[in-house]
């Protein structure tokens, strides 16, 4: 998939840097072939100058410079901040500086700054969802040429009411009238770098804007002000330290703006059934951000179109599966899915593990493992079989029955995450029970009825709407897989031995190996007699499930 780039104009005046540089460095450059390629001008004392170009280095003359040389630019600036920073009034240059112990100034960083239009195009479809959103990638990869072009699109093109909070004036420029770069844009100076998060929560208490835009959040005081900001519903836009989302969930700083990380510990049923350490780490709430761009160039951009999703599979040991757009020499923005790196053959990555672990044995050809699935504790009798491979077939809704869940929460989450799921009022009229762990011992007889029924119910810790979510989304996955496996058939004519050899089979490979609970093939009520013999000699649990000729025996691990 591709779009339209609209093309790109670049403005740097650069001839309001080289006035206040000192004249032979400012004549070396002036001729220069590649002045449109320059990025910065280095002036340390007893040195000689170098102007630094992308990937290579070249330097100005051969006269080192001198104290008099640093002292008649700082003349010709403004006042440098309490980040050693400066600029010029009315452009986006950056002068940055290098005191010694004393505080004197013995080196100068004159960095270029370029407005360029036409970069927005690669996120231009992420504005219209009014969504806050990330940028991240190393620096000088363009992230504030972005946050500056985003701004003017936000105010001019989409009419919105956006604030620039600018705390070292490199979004906005030098001087108290903003650059042109950032349209209708208002722009809030901020006194002291420390004082940016104080600035964030200002400007929503005090100029009502619809949007935010922030340079560098690099403090845990400005993530949580970010946090404060968007639960009043004010769309951010901001960049943040890190070349990578991974990087920033490692950030013990900064992780909250994606949700932030806790260590969760789990029981001894479920760290089996993941096949993880007891103590993992999960995501914490919602992100701050939920769209963040990697920009690993100019012409190269990873988009993660949800967040938390995105965080939850790197916590689980997964690969993310952003979007991958580029610029192309045709003028367009080409957009594809990226796909994760293949694991080694004969491996699988384990979240919270140590590393890839072997695959087990397979199982004998009629033993037919199942696996649980629940977010908290799920009753002996609601195990969930695997999703089989194959083709995907349309899911069919979902009938879900609440037991001491109310159905307004369970209607809002269908809702809000757009589930193939609906709440019915009736038990008899329902595919799953969903209860909170003390329901079922004041109403048993939703437990009977359910077993009557042949209904699986999954029992959660308590009604919160995350828990709710997770939930409804593991029981559809069930849903699916059971959608699309063909029922079990009985076995024609009955095999003592081949059946008890099964049961073998499943309880040693299987129930002991692994854990997990194990469903037979059904057979004649005798049959079932003699395997749940059988697996009392191993002091396992039993239980019959199905009606009819497809009765079945499951054994569940001690």
């Amino acid at each position: 998939m591709s779009r339209q780039q609209s093309p790109q104009g670049i403005t740097d005046d650069l001839d309001r840097l080289l006035v206040v540089l000192p004249a032979a460095v400012a004549g070396a450059l002036a001729g220069g072939p590649q002045r449109e390629q320059l990025l910065e001008v280095v002036l340390d004392l007893g040195r000689v100058p170098e102007a630094r170009y992308p990937g290579r280095v070249v330097e100005l003359g051969e006269r080192p410079i001198e104290r008099g040389d640093l002292a008649a630019v700082v003349e010709r600036l403004g006042a440098f901040g309490g980040d050693n920073r400066a600029g010029i009034e009315r452009t986006l240059h950056r002068i940055s500086a290098i005191r010694n112990r004393s505080g004197e100034i013995v080196g100068l960083t004159c960095r270029v700054g370029r407005a360029v239009f036409g970069t927005v195009a690669m996120v231009r479809d992420l504005l219209d969802a009014g969504r806050s959103l990330l940028l991240m990638g190393r620096p000088g990869v363009g992230k504030t040429t972005a946050l500056r072009e985003i701004a003017r699109v936000l105010a001019d093109e989409l009419g919105k009411r956006v604030v620039v909070i600018d705390t070292s004036n490199e979004i906005a420029g030098d001087g108290d009238i903003p650059h042109p770069a950032i349209g209708r844009a208002r722009r809030m100076q901020v006194a002291r770098p420390e004082l940016q998060h104080q600035v964030m929560i200002e400007a929503v208490e005090n100029h009502m804007p619809e949007v935010i835009v922030i340079d560098e959040i690099g403090t845990e005081l400005e993530a949580l002000a970010a946090r404060t900001i968007a639960e009043r519903g004010v769309v951010l836009v901001a960049t943040a330290h890190g070349n990578a989302l991974d990087n920033l969930i490692k950030n013990p700083t900064l992780s909250d703006l994606v949700g932030g990380i806790q260590s969760v510990t789990l029981g001894d049923e479920e760290a089996r059934r993941r096949r993880t350490q007891k103590t993992v780490l999960e995501r914490a709430a919602e992100p701050t951000f939920p769209l963040a761009v990697e920009m690993h160039s100019r012409g190269r951009w990873l988009v993660h179109i949800d967040v938390a999703a995105t965080v939850d599979a790197l916590l689980r040991g997964q690969a993310a599966r952003p979007q991958v757009r580029e610029l192309g020499e045709d003028g367009r923005v080409h957009v594809q899915h990226d796909r994760p790196p293949a694991a080694p053959a004969g491996s699988r990555v384990i979240a919270g593990g140590a590393g890839p672990v072997r695959p087990r044995p397979a199982a004998h050809p009629l033993v037919q493992p199942r696996a649980t699935a629940s977010p908290a504790a799920l009753e002996p009798f609601a195990t969930v079989p695997a999703v089989p491979t194959g083709p995907a077939r349309p899911p069919t809704p979902l009938r879900v029955y609440g037991a001491g869940i109310p159905s307004r929460l369970l209607e809002q989450v269908v809702r809000a995450r757009c589930l193939p799921a609906q709440v019915v009022a009736e038990l008899d009229a329902a595919d799953v029970v969903l209860s909170v762990r003390q329901q079922l011992g004041r109403d048993p007889q939703v437990r009977r009825r359910a077993r009557e029924l042949g209904l699986p119910i999954l029992v959660i810790k308590s009604t919160a709407l995350p828990q709710l979510q997770r939930a409804l989304e593991r029981l559809l996955e069930r849903h699916r897989g059971v959608a699309a496996s063909p029922a079990p058939e009985p076995v024609a004519g009955d095999d003592p031995h081949g059946a008890m050899e099964e049961c073998r089979l499943a309880v040693e490979q299987v129930v002991l190996a692994t854990g997990q609970p194990v469903e037979l093939l059904p057979r004649s009520e005798e049959i079932r007699r003699m395997q749940a013999e059988l697996a009392a000699r191993y002091r396992l649990r039993t239980a019959v499930f199905g009606r009819g000729e497809g009765q079945r025996l499951r054994v569940f691990p001690a």
